[in-house]
């Protein structure tokens, strides 16, 4: 009789948790956005398409949740980041091609979930943290060494901005206005070119204003 070898299940069945855990973090995301941070877990699983059990077998409560989904939004930010500094030539577009790609994470909505829910100090939330300045800060330095950005802005200017444009505005309604984020987005990013029309007041805000507002 022949013996017919098991080898092959495991990866399928690693591959199909992978995919799994990946689907729930997007469905956590997207729920997080639209309904905040105590959304039933039923609701979750259910965008996912998977059960309870799965869930409960990736995250063990919902404060470990909230954790990965905070990593996994930063980390998709800091490679459209990386993606548009290694792929646009000019570096206005590039900061044009990443803030749109960074609104449709929705980072400012998360941003009080975050604040709430999440241990900032935590060692790797602060690496994530320390990534995605340095690659912002690059992302406008570029611009400004090119003589595309205007100098008297911070990265903390772009990124205080960026998380007001992307953050729903009280009210029952505040989701319809999504449709006009990346207009408005727009016409942010043109105010950042150089040369500048008018002096701002103030000073510059810089990444570390931002850390201490968040």
């Amino acid at each position: 009789m022949t013996t017919v070898a098991a080898g092959p299940a495991a990866p399928r069945l690693r591959a199909d948790a992978s995919r799994n855990r990946a689907r729930i973090l997007t469905a956590a995301r997207e729920a997080f956005v639209e309904h905040g941070a105590d959304v039933p877990f039923d609701e979750i699983a259910r965008r996912a398409g998977v059960g309870n059990a799965t869930m409960y077998r990736n995250f063990a409560d919902r404060r470990d949740l909230i954790h990965q989904v905070t990593l996994s939004v930063m980390a998709r930010v800091l490679g459209h980041a990386t993606e548009a500094m290694a792929e646009e030539a000019d570096s206005f577009d590039a900061l044009c091609r990443f803030a749109h790609a960074a609104a449709d994470e929705r980072i400012g909505a998360l941003c009080p979930m975050v604040s709430d829910h999440v241990d900032l100090a935590d060692p790797e939330l602060e690496q994530a943290r320390a990534d995605l300045v340095r690659g912002v800060t690059e992302l406008i330095t570029r611009g400004q060494q090119n003589g595309r950005i205007r100098t008297d802005v911070g990265a903390g200017d772009f990124v205080i901005a960026l998380s007001q444009l992307t953050r729903p505005l009280p009210g029952t309604a505040c989701l319809d206005l999504d449709q006009f984020a990346h207009r408005h987005l727009q016409l942010l990013l043109d105010g950042l070119q150089a040369p500048a029309r008018s002096p701002l007041p103030g000073r510059a805000a810089t990444m570390e204003d931002f850390q201490r507002r968040s």
